[in-house]
């Protein structure tokens, strides 16, 4: 089963013995046994009975709440595990030691070299497309980060690298009906943005998830400056799977035609674009997909979905942070 995801608005979240019961205007969604469940998302406004929330608590199943439109609000889950060395790992490693440095190389390198990948395959299966200049300028950005030995550096290689990487996007759209020119956050005003928000979104969920399940602090980052409320350290980690998943999710979505122009919504003040409810169910069903799909993990050397891979990485990093391996190595796919 996964991670539930519940768009229904105004939808009851109760508990029925081993089951978690999903109703909405005196209507069952969903009766699935909480042994199946990995996480639950709403999306808009619901109600969870206390049982519910209980049982989440002592099942430690993360409960993430996000707008109706994919804007992360927040989320509930069990204490953090009882790994105190993990996180006392972490706390020694913080500023710009030498740890630090490192891991921030591997966040950096495994994010370029996935948006390096993500555009070599694209010119390699379309011969029309012209994306060497970004891809030289992609080099450009990877090829110092190995002797390059402050944060703030490191930041800028990546802010460079991104840069060219969103600067060709557009070319990787093949539809028509869909453009991207620029990364738009708040509020996303193209369908573009606004698969990438929420697809950004709900990664989040699922690797602080990871982060809170090995013991680190998600909020105790090394690339990402501490910001009240803000988990670095989740927001770290998910650097390398933007490419992997939500990227490559909202490409295919599109040039697949999984998604049509009409399955999109405009409001008339912000500008802000979001998906319908249908189209919005159609994303989560492709995201789930994506997350449970498998490949060959590099350094492990057997098959993991993406949904494993999440705390297979976050568990390289306590290794390397617990001094049990000499490196952090970041997930790179070709």
């Amino acid at each position: 089963m996964g991670t539930v995801y519940i768009t229904q608005q105004d939808a009851f979240i109760g508990k029925t013995d081993e089951r978690l019961s999903i109703k909405a205007n005196k209507q069952i969604l969903l009766d699935v046994p909480l042994i199946k469940v990995d996480g639950v998302v709403i999306l808009g406004r619901a109600t969870v009975s206390p049982a519910a929330i209980s049982e989440f608590l002592e099942r430690q199943i993360p409960l993430s709440f996000l707008t109706a439109t994919g804007k992360y609000l927040g989320r509930l889950e069990p204490e953090v595990t009882k790994n105190i060395f993990v996180r006392k790992a972490q706390w020694q490693a913080i500023g710009e030691s030498v740890q630090a440095v490192h891991i921030v190389k591997g966040f950096v390198r495994g994010k370029l070299k996935n948006y390096r990948n993500a555009l070599l395959r694209a010119q390699r299966s379309s011969s029309e497309l012209d994306l060497n200049n970004s891809i030289m300028r992609l080099e450009q950005a990877i090829a110092p980060i190995e002797n390059t030995n402050t944060i703030p550096s490191l930041r800028g290689l990546e802010g460079a690298g991104s840069a060219a990487y969103f600067g060709s996007l557009n070319q990787l759209i093949r539809v028509e009906g869909f453009t991207f020119t620029a990364r738009r956050r708040r509020p996303p005003t193209d369908a573009v943005n606004a698969l990438l928000s929420l697809g950004y979104a709900l990664l989040r969920h699922d690797v602080q998830s990871a982060v809170n399940i090995v013991g680190f602090d998600a909020y105790l980052g090394y690339l990402h400056v501490e910001r009240y409320g803000r988990p670095s350290l989740a927001l770290d980690l998910m650097e390398e799977f933007r490419p992997l998943v939500v990227d490559a999710i909202v490409l295919s979505a599109l040039n697949k035609r999984s998604l049509l122009p009409t399955d999109f919504t405009t409001e008339p003040l912000s500008n802000a674009v979001s998906l319908t409810q249908e189209g919005l169910r159609t994303f989560l069903r492709l995201y789930e997909q994506k997350k449970q799909s498998k490949f060959k993990h590099p350094v492990l050397g057997r098959q993991c979905t993406y949904q494993e891979a999440f705390e297979i990485q976050a568990r390289l990093l306590a290794k390397y942070l617990m001094c049990e391996t000499d490196k952090y190595p970041p997930l790179v796919l070709k």
